[in-house]
Order: C-alpha cells, then structure tokens, then sequence
C-alpha cells in the first residue's frame, strides 16, 4: 500500500472532509496535527512516505527535506501556489506537485474582519464584555476614511469593493498594477509613498516574492499617519516584523490586524501577543469549512491520478 502522510491538520478536521474508509486497502493514511518541531524532526518522521498531503505554506518543503525523504513520490498542495515548497527540488528528484482550487473571497471577508474588529475596538469591548464591563471605548466610522491596498488582485479587488461601499475612499499601488483595472474598480492609482502617508488604512495583498518580500520597514511605518492601521492577511514576511512591533510599541501606528506571520504556528511567547494594539487572528484567511472540502475532496483525486501515472493540476513553477 501507498503510505500517504495528512500534514498541518492542526484542527484536526481532516477526517470530517476525507472519507478514508472508502480507501482501505489501498493507501495507508497518516494524519499530523502538530506543526513539526524543525526540519531534522519533520524527516525522521516522514522518511517512509511516499505521498505528503500539505496546507500552503504550512509545512516548508525544502531541497534540503526533499534530498531526506527518498521515498517520496507526491507532493500534494492546497491551492495552486506554494512558496513552501522548493519546486526546482522536486523537479530534480521527480516528484510530481500537484494543486486544488481555492476560493479567494474568504480572505477578502476576514479582512474586513479585521478592520472593523480595529476601528469598533472588538479586542478590548469583547474582553471587557466577560468581566462585566460596559461601553468601555469609543470607536470610529468608515465612511470617508482612505483605504489603501498594496495589491488588486483577486483579494485586493473584492477588499476594495467593499470599501467602495462603506463609503471609503480607494487608493491602490503595486509595482505591476493594472490601470485599466482600476479605472473598472473606481479604485485611484497611487505610487507607494503617497499610498503610505495618506491611507487612514494599509491593507495588504501581493503574493510573496522576492520584491515584496520585506516590503513594508521602519522607514514606511514612519510614514504612515499615527492614527493609521495596518492589515496583513497575505504573507508574514512581507511587513518587517520587528519593525512592526517597534511602531505598535511606541504608537507610531494605531493598531493593526495580522493573519499571517514569519513564523506558523506563532510561538506562545511571541512579542505580538502581548500588544494591545495589535489584533491577532491565527492564520484564518482561507480556512473554511467550503474551501477545505475543494482541498480534501480534489487531494484525493490528485492522488488517485498521480497513482495511474495521469496527474492533474500540476504545479511546474
């Protein structure tokens, strides 16, 4: 049988979208729920499959892991797009990478989500709540605010509709973004440093690569207004995080809600969690009930593919 390992179940829901029964006999399934201590962990414990079933950009799958586990046949994502892996590494070794489908307006909502969570105060009224307090912050409205987007793609298009419709207004800059586009969206262009200095909020949706990668620094931050928030549901990497921390420390921003990080699971003793002006959400962009039953339901036909040697949605580069 196919020894098959399910990494980054961290939930541990897998089960309630995959029907494993129905594949016994035919694949030896292994399920993971914890996030692998490092890499030297991560081989040991995988050195005998040949399949690996991942969430993007959870499990990193690098040369280096890729050159330990040679048994490994399948490298199955969630999505079409995953910088966790080292697909050159693959390539090399032969190892098929294939993909699903994602739906991207999950991530657009939970931005929203966080934006109205920072300017209602939802953290501390929420809290409050619980020890029996009432009214405790006085919050502010949308409406005539400046919503910046780094990024008018998929996500950034559907966060901009919204914000059309709170009534703000909606300024975006990238370095490749599509003017003809944004005319469609009445979204106005706007180059990076004005886009900074004059959004009341920076919301952030760019893929990560190496020109977006550390994107937002201490020189940027510097120059956003103090009653400015930023929002990040795309990469951790692309915002400094020192740097942001330093800024939230010293109110240099108001506040800012972030879904993604440097460093997933985020350590328990990580600065962020002790910021008051920071809202935290633990990687929930596109984790939801209806895009991981397109992961678990199309892994599985990929991995029935990859097996009568006809795979589908391959990822190549």
């Amino acid at each position: 049988m196919l020894k098959v390992a399910i990494l980054d179940d961290y939930q541990n829901v897998s089960q309630a979208f995959l029907n494993l029964k129905k594949l016994d006999g035919k694949y030896e399934f292994k399920i993971f729920n914890e996030a692998f201590r490092d890499e030297n962990d991560t081989g040991e414990q995988l050195k005998d499959y040949e399949a690996l079933l991942i969430m993007r950009e959870r499990t990193k799958i690098t040369k280096s892991l890729i050159n330990q586990l040679t048994k490994l046949r399948f490298i199955i994502t969630s999505g079409m797009r995953n910088k966790a892996i080292d697909l050159e590494a693959a390539k090399q070794r032969k190892i098929i990478v294939c993909g699903t489908e994602i739906n991207s307006n999950p991530t657009a909502e939970l931005t929203w989500a966080l934006i109205l969570g920072l300017v209602r105060n939802f953290k501390e009224e929420i809290d409050n709540m619980y020890q029996g307090y009432w009214q405790t912050t006085v919050g502010f409205e949308l409406k005539g605010k400046i919503l910046g987007l780094i990024g008018l793609g998929k996500v950034g298009s559907q966060v901009a509709k919204i914000g059309k419709a709170f009534g703000m207004q909606v300024v975006a800059w990238s370095e490749n973004l599509n003017l003809s586009h944004a005319k469609e969206l009445e979204v106005i262009p706007m180059n990076k440093e004005d886009l900074i200095k004059t959004s009341d909020f920076i919301s952030i949706h760019v893929v990560l690569g190496k020109r977006y990668n550390n994107l937002i620094t201490k020189k940027n931050l510097q120059m956003m207004k103090k009653s400015a928030f930023l929002i990040n549901t795309s990469r951790g990497s692309i915002v400094n995080e020192n740097d942001l921390i330093e800024a939230l420390k010293s109110n240099q921003i108001a506040g800012a809600g972030i879904d993604v990080y440097n460093i997933e699971p985020l350590p328990s003793n990580h600065k962020l969690r002790f910021l008051p002006n920071a809202l935290l959400l633990p990687h929930l962009g596109y984790v939801t009930a209806e895009n991981y039953s397109i992961f678990y339901t199309q892994m599985l036909e990929d991995l029935e593919a990859c097996v009568k040697g006809k795979p589908i949605r391959v990822i190549e580069s």
